[in-house]
């Protein structure tokens, strides 16, 4: 079984201030500074972290180096990488005094992923195989169905939500991890209720499982009849950027190991706290063996 992430790549352009900036404000940061980063890049360093074999297919531009390099000094592979002529895809990330962050994404190479390179990158995959998507690069609904048509498991990490989401075959895709934002959103209800969330997509996609985070609550697990809950383990957070990053790459690491849904759960979880404990995206990522050392 392979495991491909196809994937953003961005370079995170981290500011620290004391409170959110306010329309028409004008603040000083505290601290400036650059990381590796994109939803596609933390969740394959967190995969590759986690001890899992992955694939990342994604695009970066001439100023994309250091995405590479970090990619491949997780252990990631990157046969299919390409280097196109835009510039990558950047973040302007604001971290506040209590460690939450608000993000602004511009797409850069990620919003230029081309049908002819999907085809060329999955004709290495076959039935069986996981496919990682989440939503910040272009063609998504092209390689959900492509994928799928070769046999390959679909798993989605929604985020961000936007209007052509909607559009998507999400009926295709066998897991969905998604947090408390992009459940309600999806769910189509008007409060952050986690039961009422999980009921209303199980209704709308049967077939799917579905790991709604629930930030400081934990986590649940809803699907082909099995329910479980996972509470958070309290700890001083520093920042959170990469938080739900590195649980969905560790989750669906034991879940390609084997691993049955609370392990799977517990294990994400552990790593997840310590991700919020370290400032950046994916320098902030454990290693396996660190979460085992610290929770053993």
């Amino acid at each position: 079984m392979k495991v491909l992430n196809f994937g953003s790549l961005n370079i995170d352009r981290v500011y620290k201030v004391v409170d959110f900036v306010q329309p028409g404000e004008t603040v000083l940061s505290a601290d400036y500074q650059e990381f590796c980063g994109g939803k596609g890049l933390n969740q394959s360093i967190a995969l590759a972290r986690a001890g899992v074999s992955v694939y990342h297919a994604g695009a970066v531009g001439g100023d994309g180096e250091q995405l590479k390099r970090a990619l491949e000094e997780a252990g990631v592979k990157i046969p299919f990488l390409q280097v196109l002529q835009q510039p990558s895809g950047h973040a302007v990330i604001e971290v506040d005094k209590s460690g939450q962050n608000r993000i602004i994404v511009t797409a850069g190479t990620n919003g230029r992923i081309r049908e002819d390179y999907i085809d060329g990158v999955l004709e290495y995959f076959e039935k069986g195989d996981i496919l990682l998507l989440q939503n910040e690069i272009s063609n998504i609904p092209y390689i959900i169905k492509r994928a799928k048509a070769s046999g390959m498991q679909i798993v989605l990490n929604p985020s961000p939500v936007n209007e052509a989401l909607y559009e998507y075959p999400l009926d295709l895709v066998d897991i969905f991890i998604l947090n408390e934002k992009e459940g309600t959103a999806l769910a189509g209800v008007t409060e952050c209720d986690p039961g009422k969330i999980l009921d209303c997509l199980e209704k709308k996609y049967p077939e799917s499982i579905f790991v709604l985070t629930l930030g400081a609550d934990g986590v649940c697990y809803r699907g082909k009849g099995e329910h479980w809950r996972q509470e958070a383990f309290p700890v001083k957070v520093v920042d959170t950027t990469a938080a739900g990053d590195t649980f969905c790459g560790y989750f669906l690491a034991e879940y390609v190991n084997g691993k049955k849904p609370a392990e799977a759960l517990l294990t994400a979880t552990r790593a997840s706290a310590i991700a919020v404990g370290r400032n950046g995206a994916s320098p902030s990522i454990p290693t396996m063996g660190e979460v085992e050392d610290l929770f053993q």
